[in-house]
Parts: structure tokens; sequence; C-alpha cells
């Protein structure tokens, strides 16, 4: 990977000829006092008069894909909270309309007049180009070392130079919002045009009866958070599900795994509780916990096929709430193709005293076993928070380095 600095342009295609499709990943972190900021990446897609290809040219959170298809924004974290790429654009060079002779690569913090935010406050903010299709780092941009201000900046353009695509890394700050920046490639549309919808998190309801509850709330994008209920009761148990749909390999994957071949996915989790112990309850190892002493988390069974109708569960014993500092709940595919498309895998928590709250393993990373589901989180000893991650990693040590656990890995088998 060639680390770039400010005005530098480098080869995309010509030295890289099977080079097709690219990610533009942007990651930031929240600041040193917890503070979050919602950075948002936009990719302008400009001909070769300079001037912005209408309101489909412009690939941003609220036009996540252009009209022909080749730029798609996939991810958009609004508070720069866990490890690896916060938001990203996935750009297919092929399948570019040949009026488009370059993308510009913005980042704005959203709101940031009002919020009294700027590129000054965002920590180790960058910008990183892959190959899509293998995974390898190409070229990565550090913005933070810029000193970077303004509550907007151009990154960097990815334009057509005698017919190759080459990257250049600008680095421009400015005052002004996405609706300005439109305006200079002469985009005119109205302010409603670029307002964010919130996010979506479906309100709890009041269960029909005390002892049965008929309410779901989905955690739909990555950062979403929401308390387990808080009442005067202790919690009680926390059941987290872990189910999928088991398909049967056909065609390469048949020729691969065998016909018929199954997949065999674990639930698990990391914790660390209060006292500083910190360890895994998952089948692998055979680290099954314990629910009355710590951990004070059991997993119940392991279901090696997917056949098994309830799935695998994870079980807290959420009475002792003070003795939680955070959980990680994650899966891995022990064995079978690591293809999360095929597995269509969703994860519940279920509590006793509110909604069920469900993470769909929605976003996939074909090649790498471990997913990373859902953090949970101690709020002031009373109840747990509860994030939705989905994030994937080569395996646990991985995995382990990118939430900062802090663990020693070895091997195992079940």
């Amino acid at each position: 990977m060639v680390v770039l600095v400010k005005g530098q342009k480098v080869d995309l295609t010509k030295t890289n000829p099977a080079l097709t499709k690219i990610k533009v990943g942007l990651g930031w972190d929240t600041g040193s006092n917890g503070r979050h900021f919602d950075l948002d990446v936009s990719a302008l897609m400009v001909n070769e008069a300079g001037e912005l290809a209408g309101k489909e040219g412009l690939v941003f959170y609220n036009n996540l894909k252009s009209v022909d298809g080749a730029v798609q924004l996939t991810k958009d974290n609004r508070t720069g909270e866990g490890a690896g790429d916060d938001e990203e654009i996935l750009i297919d060079l092929k399948t570019i309309s040949s009026g488009i002779k370059k993308v510009v690569l913005a980042i704005h913090v959203y709101d940031g007049e009002s919020k009294k935010q700027d590129f000054g406050q965002v920590a180790n903010a960058y910008v990183q180009i892959d190959n899509a299709e293998n995974g390898q780092q190409l070229h990565r941009y550090e913005l933070g070392k810029d000193s970077l201000t303004g509550t907007g900046i151009i990154a960097g353009e990815i334009y057509l130079h005698n017919r190759e695509w080459k990257f250049a890394a600008i680095g421009q700050s400015s005052s002004d919002g996405l609706a300005e920046l439109c305006k200079s490639y002469h985009l005119q549309t109205s302010l409603d045009f670029f307002q964010k919808a919130p996010t979506q998190v479906e309100p709890a309801k009041q269960p029909a009866t005390a002892s049965i509850n008929l309410t779901k709330v989905e955690l739909k994008k990555t950062g979403d958070k929401i308390n387990l209920n808080k009442t005067n009761a202790p919690l009680g148990e926390i059941l987290v599900n872990l189910n999928w749909n088991q398909k049967t390999a056909k065609g390469f994957l048949s020729s691969v795994l065998g016909a018929g071949s199954s997949v065999d996915l674990d639930l698990g989790c990391l914790f660390e509780l209060e006292d500083g112990y910190k360890g895994t309850v998952q089948a692998l190892g055979n680290s099954f916990g314990n629910l009355s002493s710590e951990p004070y988390i059991a997993l119940d069974q392991d279901d090696r096929t997917g056949a098994i109708k309830g799935g695998e569960n994870l079980r807290i014993n959420g009475n002792k709430i003070t003795k939680f500092k955070r959980l990680l709940v994650y899966a891995f595919i022990y064995e079978g193709a690591a293809n999360w498309s095929e597995v269509d895998g969703v994860v519940t928590m279920k509590q006793q005293s509110g909604p069920d709250i469900e993470v769909r393993l929605d976003e996939h990373r074909k090649g790498k076993r471990m997913c990373a589901i859902a953090l949970l989180e101690n709020v002031n000893n009373e109840t747990m928070s509860v994030k939705k991650v989905v994030e994937y990693f080569n395996g646990h040590k991985e995995m382990d380095r990118a939430f900062k656990w802090g663990m020693n890995w070895s091997a195992g088998s079940k």
C-alpha cells in the first residue's frame, strides 16, 4: 500500500490493467472526549465540461447509487465508532458512463456549523483505495496529517487521463456545505435534497399483555444503538439467538465443498467484566461459560448444520449487570465456504421487559470467516446498550485487535 501526501497523483489502471473495481473507504475516530462526528463521503460524477451529471450524478446518503450503477455508497456511519472503514464507496471503473471524466470525492461534517464541529476536531481521518475484488490495499491518504479545517473538504479525485484512471490526493478545505459544492459544478437544487433522514429505529410498542411481547426493534444501520429496557425490577435473563438459513451448496460451491455441503456457523462473544476478567464464550475450545458464576454467560448448544430450529443461544445473566463492562457478540464460519451471502444470518436479543432487538448480517465480506455483530456495554449499572457493528475479519485475533480487547489467541478445535 502506498501512503500518499497532499497533491500527489498516482496511477490506478495503467500499471494494473486487471483493476476494474475499487473500494474507497473513509474512516475516522471519535474525539478524545468521546465526542461523535457524523462525516459523510460523497462522489460527484463530473463530465468533460466540468459539470455534475445531474442529481443522479451525485452519490451520497440520499442517493446511494448512480444511474449507471457504477458508483455505490454502501456504508453510512454516523458516529465514527468501531474499527475499519466507517463509510465506503464502490466504483466499477469499467462501467462508468463514457461521458464521465472524473469522480470527485468530497467529505462533509454533517450539520457541522450548528454543532460547532469541523475537521480540526476529527481524529485519524483517512481515505483509502482498495481493490474491491481481492481486498488488496492500494493507496491511503491520511487526512489528519494536513491540519484541515472547515466543515467540508475535497479529499481527492479519481480521474481519466489518456484512457487510464488515476487518483489525486487533494485535501482542499472548505466551509461550504455539500449544496454549495454542487453549485460549483453547476448543479442547482433545493436544500431539502440534502437533508438527511433520521436514523430509523422502530419504536417499542406496549405489549398486549404483561407476559407476551409482540414487538421487535431492528437495528438497521451500522452504529444504530438502543438500550435494553430499564425497569425497577432486575434485567433478568437476556437471550442472544443466532439463526441462519442452511442452503445446499450449488454450482461452483458444490464442486469445491462437495454436493450437499453445509456451513457450520458458530455464535460466541468476547466479554470484559468490571473486575478486569476477559475471555470468550464459544463452542470452539469447549468454552461454554457459566450462567450463575463468572462470566455469567453461557452457550446452550452447538448447531453444526443450521438444521436446529432454535439455532444457537447465548444466555446472559442480566441480574449481574454490575459485573459486566462490555460484550462483543460475534459469529464465525467454522466449516464451509466463507460466503456470508449464503448464510442469511440474523441475531435476535430477547429481553424480559422489552421488545426483541434484531440485527441482521446484511453486509457480506466473502472470504472473511469472522463477523463482529453487536457490542453491548454497561450503562450506569442499570441496563446495557446494544449497538449494531456487523464488521468482518479473518479471525479472532484480528477482531480482538480492532476492538482493543488485548487477549492472547491460539488455534483451537471442537
